[in-house]
Protein backbone atom coordinates (compact mmCIF):
# COMPACT_ATOMS: atom_id res chain seq x y z
CA UNK A 1 0.00 0.00 0.00
CA UNK A 2 2.83 2.52 1.26
CA UNK A 3 4.39 2.04 -2.40
CA UNK A 4 1.15 2.87 -4.10
CA UNK A 5 0.84 6.07 -2.41
CA UNK A 6 4.74 6.70 -3.21
CA UNK A 7 4.10 6.30 -6.56
CA UNK A 8 0.38 8.05 -7.19
CA UNK A 9 2.06 11.82 -7.12
CA UNK A 10 4.32 10.67 -9.83
CA UNK A 11 1.28 9.12 -11.58
CA UNK A 12 -0.68 12.22 -11.08
CA UNK A 13 2.32 14.60 -12.47
CA UNK A 14 2.76 12.73 -15.24
CA UNK A 15 -0.74 12.77 -16.31
CA UNK A 16 -0.78 16.71 -15.96
CA UNK A 17 1.81 16.87 -18.09
CA UNK A 18 0.40 14.90 -20.34
CA UNK A 19 -2.98 17.37 -20.08
CA UNK A 20 -0.70 20.47 -20.91
CA UNK A 21 0.82 18.94 -23.56
CA UNK A 22 -2.07 18.35 -25.34
CA UNK A 23 -3.69 21.41 -24.45
CA UNK A 24 -1.15 23.26 -25.70
CA UNK A 25 -0.64 20.87 -28.44
CA UNK A 26 -4.64 21.38 -29.91
CA UNK A 27 -3.74 25.15 -30.85
CA UNK A 28 -0.71 24.06 -33.16
CA UNK A 29 -2.88 23.56 -36.06
CA UNK A 30 -5.18 25.88 -36.37
CA UNK A 31 -4.62 28.81 -39.06
CA UNK A 32 -6.63 31.60 -40.14
CA UNK A 33 -6.28 34.97 -42.59
CA UNK A 34 -8.43 37.80 -42.49
CA UNK A 35 -10.25 39.92 -45.02
CA UNK A 36 -11.47 43.24 -44.53
CA UNK A 37 -14.78 44.04 -46.03
CA UNK A 38 -16.11 46.47 -43.91
CA UNK A 39 -17.14 49.12 -46.32
CA UNK A 40 -18.15 52.45 -44.66
CA UNK A 41 -14.26 53.06 -43.93
CA UNK A 42 -14.95 56.61 -42.88
CA UNK A 43 -15.89 55.02 -39.59
CA UNK A 44 -13.02 53.35 -38.57
CA UNK A 45 -9.83 55.12 -40.50
CA UNK A 46 -10.24 52.12 -43.28
CA UNK A 47 -7.51 49.62 -41.17
CA UNK A 48 -8.11 47.20 -38.41
CA UNK A 49 -5.75 45.20 -35.68
CA UNK A 50 -7.81 41.87 -35.28
CA UNK A 51 -7.33 40.54 -31.62
CA UNK A 52 -7.82 36.78 -31.39
CA UNK A 53 -8.91 35.56 -27.93
CA UNK A 54 -7.09 38.81 -26.49
CA UNK A 55 -4.00 38.58 -28.54
CA UNK A 56 -3.45 40.97 -31.69
CA UNK A 57 -2.77 38.54 -34.56
CA UNK A 58 -3.27 40.74 -37.39
CA UNK A 59 -2.42 44.46 -38.21
CA UNK A 60 -3.05 47.20 -40.05
CA UNK A 61 -5.76 44.74 -42.52
CA UNK A 62 -7.08 47.75 -44.68
CA UNK A 63 -10.43 48.13 -46.57
CA UNK A 64 -10.73 45.03 -49.62
CA UNK A 65 -6.93 43.71 -48.72
CA UNK A 66 -6.39 39.96 -46.36
CA UNK A 67 -4.59 39.99 -43.61
CA UNK A 68 -1.42 38.33 -45.14
CA UNK A 69 -0.52 35.83 -48.34
CA UNK A 70 0.13 32.93 -45.55
CA UNK A 71 -2.08 31.71 -42.86
CA UNK A 72 -1.48 33.13 -39.07
CA UNK A 73 -1.21 29.90 -36.06
CA UNK A 74 -4.68 30.45 -33.97
CA UNK A 75 -5.82 29.22 -30.96
CA UNK A 76 -8.83 26.58 -31.89
CA UNK A 77 -12.50 25.96 -29.89
CA UNK A 78 -14.56 28.47 -29.10
CA UNK A 79 -12.59 31.79 -29.93
CA UNK A 80 -13.15 35.44 -29.76
CA UNK A 81 -11.84 38.02 -32.21
CA UNK A 82 -12.16 41.22 -31.55
CA UNK A 83 -11.73 44.29 -34.45
CA UNK A 84 -9.91 47.82 -33.86
CA UNK A 85 -9.62 50.82 -35.29
CA UNK A 86 -5.69 51.04 -36.63
CA UNK A 87 -3.54 52.47 -35.13
CA UNK A 88 -4.27 51.83 -31.20
CA UNK A 89 -7.56 52.79 -30.61
CA UNK A 90 -8.80 50.71 -27.70
CA UNK A 91 -12.89 51.00 -28.36
CA UNK A 92 -13.54 47.79 -30.60
CA UNK A 93 -15.13 48.10 -34.25
CA UNK A 94 -16.76 44.35 -33.65
CA UNK A 95 -16.82 41.23 -31.43
CA UNK A 96 -17.75 38.00 -32.38
CA UNK A 97 -17.05 34.63 -31.16
CA UNK A 98 -17.00 30.70 -33.30
CA UNK A 99 -15.89 27.60 -32.83
CA UNK A 100 -12.45 26.60 -34.91
CA UNK A 101 -11.67 23.12 -35.08
CA UNK A 102 -7.58 21.91 -34.48
CA UNK A 103 -5.62 21.21 -37.86
CA UNK A 104 -8.03 23.01 -39.71
CA UNK A 105 -7.37 26.35 -41.88
CA UNK A 106 -9.63 29.30 -42.34
CA UNK A 107 -10.31 32.43 -44.14
CA UNK A 108 -12.33 35.02 -41.59
CA UNK A 109 -14.07 37.93 -43.19
CA UNK A 110 -15.82 40.99 -41.38
CA UNK A 111 -18.31 42.52 -43.61
CA UNK A 112 -21.08 44.56 -43.14
CA UNK A 113 -21.61 48.12 -41.70
CA UNK A 114 -19.03 49.62 -38.80
CA UNK A 115 -20.65 51.68 -36.00
CA UNK A 116 -20.12 54.92 -34.32
CA UNK A 117 -17.81 55.76 -30.99
CA UNK A 118 -19.51 54.08 -28.61
CA UNK A 119 -19.41 50.55 -28.25
CA UNK A 120 -21.52 48.70 -31.26
CA UNK A 121 -23.30 51.68 -31.49
CA UNK A 122 -25.34 51.31 -35.05
CA UNK A 123 -22.44 48.39 -35.77
CA UNK A 124 -24.14 45.82 -38.55
CA UNK A 125 -20.66 44.06 -38.65
CA UNK A 126 -21.35 40.70 -39.65
CA UNK A 127 -18.01 37.97 -38.90
CA UNK A 128 -17.51 35.37 -41.27
CA UNK A 129 -16.06 32.02 -41.48
CA UNK A 130 -15.10 29.46 -43.82
CA UNK A 131 -12.78 26.42 -43.79
CA UNK A 132 -10.47 26.10 -46.26
CA UNK A 133 -9.20 23.23 -48.93
CA UNK A 134 -6.27 23.94 -50.39
CA UNK A 135 -5.82 20.51 -51.77
CA UNK A 136 -3.80 21.04 -54.73
CA UNK A 137 -6.24 19.46 -57.79
CA UNK A 138 -4.79 17.76 -60.76
CA UNK A 139 -2.02 19.37 -63.13
CA UNK A 140 -3.79 21.69 -65.40
CA UNK A 141 -6.39 23.51 -63.62
CA UNK A 142 -7.20 25.52 -61.33
CA UNK A 143 -9.74 24.92 -57.87
CA UNK A 144 -11.97 28.83 -57.37
CA UNK A 145 -13.81 29.48 -54.46
CA UNK A 146 -15.92 33.01 -54.31
CA UNK A 147 -16.97 34.51 -51.28
CA UNK A 148 -19.48 37.12 -51.36
CA UNK A 149 -19.12 40.00 -48.46
CA UNK A 150 -20.92 42.66 -50.59
CA UNK A 151 -23.66 43.86 -48.42
CA UNK A 152 -25.18 45.37 -51.45
CA UNK A 153 -25.00 42.84 -53.54
CA UNK A 154 -28.42 41.19 -54.94
CA UNK A 155 -30.51 38.40 -53.50
CA UNK A 156 -28.26 35.94 -55.56
CA UNK A 157 -24.89 36.20 -58.43
CA UNK A 158 -24.06 34.07 -61.31
CA UNK A 159 -20.41 34.37 -61.69
CA UNK A 160 -18.56 33.11 -64.99
CA UNK A 161 -14.82 32.23 -65.01
CA UNK A 162 -13.46 32.19 -68.34
CA UNK A 163 -10.41 32.35 -70.27
CA UNK A 164 -9.14 35.60 -70.95
CA UNK A 165 -10.14 36.83 -74.20
CA UNK A 166 -13.71 34.80 -74.17
CA UNK A 167 -16.55 35.50 -76.53
CA UNK A 168 -18.74 35.80 -73.54
CA UNK A 169 -22.76 35.07 -73.95
CA UNK A 170 -24.04 34.29 -70.54
CA UNK A 171 -27.53 32.70 -72.71
CA UNK A 172 -25.72 30.02 -74.08
CA UNK A 173 -22.88 29.19 -71.86
CA UNK A 174 -23.63 27.63 -68.07
CA UNK A 175 -22.63 29.60 -64.70
CA UNK A 176 -19.59 28.34 -63.36
CA UNK A 177 -21.32 29.35 -60.02
CA UNK A 178 -24.84 29.90 -59.64
CA UNK A 179 -26.95 31.67 -57.06
CA UNK A 180 -24.18 33.13 -54.66
CA UNK A 181 -25.79 34.70 -52.05
CA UNK A 182 -24.32 37.64 -49.61
CA UNK A 183 -22.41 35.79 -46.66
CA UNK A 184 -22.27 32.96 -48.58
CA UNK A 185 -19.27 30.95 -49.97
CA UNK A 186 -19.39 29.12 -52.86
CA UNK A 187 -17.94 25.35 -52.75
CA UNK A 188 -14.59 24.84 -55.12
CA UNK A 189 -14.81 24.39 -58.54
CA UNK A 190 -12.69 23.19 -60.99
CA UNK A 191 -11.56 25.23 -63.93
CA UNK A 192 -8.58 24.50 -66.56
CA UNK A 193 -6.03 26.55 -66.69
CA UNK A 194 -6.17 29.54 -69.68
CA UNK A 195 -3.49 27.86 -72.41
CA UNK A 196 -2.93 31.62 -73.62
CA UNK A 197 -1.49 32.05 -70.38
CA UNK A 198 -3.65 35.13 -70.22
CA UNK A 199 -5.51 34.42 -66.65
CA UNK A 200 -9.40 34.64 -66.50
CA UNK A 201 -12.05 37.20 -66.98
CA UNK A 202 -14.79 37.04 -64.09
CA UNK A 203 -18.32 37.90 -65.32
CA UNK A 204 -20.64 38.36 -62.41
CA UNK A 205 -24.81 39.10 -63.27
CA UNK A 206 -27.43 38.83 -61.50
CA UNK A 207 -29.02 35.90 -61.06
CA UNK A 208 -30.55 33.82 -63.87
CA UNK A 209 -27.84 35.75 -66.34
CA UNK A 210 -30.22 39.08 -66.09
CA UNK A 211 -28.01 42.07 -65.68
CA UNK A 212 -24.07 42.34 -66.26
CA UNK A 213 -23.18 43.84 -63.02
CA UNK A 214 -19.28 43.68 -64.05
CA UNK A 215 -16.18 41.61 -65.27
CA UNK A 216 -12.91 41.89 -64.06
CA UNK A 217 -9.81 39.82 -64.97
CA UNK A 218 -7.71 37.74 -62.93
CA UNK A 219 -4.09 36.63 -63.24
CA UNK A 220 -2.74 33.68 -61.51
CA UNK A 221 0.78 32.90 -60.89
CA UNK A 222 1.38 29.28 -62.07
CA UNK A 223 1.33 28.09 -65.64
CA UNK A 224 -0.58 25.48 -67.96
CA UNK A 225 1.57 22.59 -66.48
CA UNK A 226 0.51 23.90 -63.01
CA UNK A 227 -2.10 23.28 -60.17
CA UNK A 228 -3.44 26.22 -58.07
CA UNK A 229 -6.37 27.10 -55.44
CA UNK A 230 -7.92 30.33 -55.21
CA UNK A 231 -10.73 32.45 -53.17
CA UNK A 232 -11.77 35.59 -54.63
CA UNK A 233 -13.94 37.63 -52.48
CA UNK A 234 -16.67 40.07 -53.46
CA UNK A 235 -17.03 43.43 -51.66
CA UNK A 236 -18.53 46.87 -51.78
CA UNK A 237 -16.83 50.34 -52.77
CA UNK A 238 -15.53 51.98 -50.18
CA UNK A 239 -18.37 54.16 -48.14
CA UNK A 240 -20.84 53.29 -51.71
CA UNK A 241 -24.49 51.62 -52.51
CA UNK A 242 -22.79 49.42 -54.77
CA UNK A 243 -20.86 46.10 -55.45
CA UNK A 244 -17.36 46.61 -56.17
CA UNK A 245 -15.87 45.41 -59.43
CA UNK A 246 -12.64 44.60 -57.48
CA UNK A 247 -11.96 41.28 -56.39
CA UNK A 248 -9.91 40.36 -53.49
CA UNK A 249 -7.49 37.44 -54.50
CA UNK A 250 -6.26 35.16 -51.86
CA UNK A 251 -3.38 33.02 -52.79
CA UNK A 252 -4.42 29.92 -51.20
CA UNK A 253 -1.86 27.54 -53.25
CA UNK A 254 0.33 28.79 -55.72
CA UNK A 255 -2.57 31.33 -56.85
Amino acid sequence: MLRLLKALPLALAIAAVSIVATSCSSNNGTKARFVNAIQNTARYGGALDVEVNGTQQFTDVQFQTASASTYTPIPSGNVTFEGFEYPGVTTPVFTDSTTLSNGTEYTMVATGYAGGAAVGAGSTVVFLSFSDDNTVPANGTLNFRVINASPNSPSGVDIWIKPTPYPFNPVTTTATIKDLAYQSSSGYVNVPYNSLNEGFTVFVYTTGGGTQLFNTNVNVSGGVNSAAVCTLVLTDNANGSTMSSFLVQLDDNNC
